[in-house]
């Protein structure tokens, strides 16, 4: 398993807690924390995506503009 997942043009961190039992991440590369969680691979990965497409509606919704992040800030 990589250890980042990718989204939308986002990045994320994928670990695993063995006293939770849980797998868990956050966003990386922008100023905004937001972190997910899941059982497993796939409900990590589920999270991820929910996580992101939260962030970004959370954003709109303030009138704000998401974080861009800094790895694609390099390309």
């Amino acid at each position: 398993m990589t250890s980042m997942l990718e989204y939308n043009g986002y990045s994320g961190s994928a670990a695993y807690s063995d006293a939770d039992e849980v797998f868990h991440g956050r966003l990386e590369f922008i100023r905004d924390l937001v972190t997910y969680e899941g059982t497993d691979a796939g409900s990590l990965k589920q999270a991820f995506h929910a996580a992101v497409d939260d962030y970004l509606a959370l954003c709109a919704e303030e009138g704000r503009k998401p974080d861009v992040p800094l790895n694609a800030l390099a390309e």
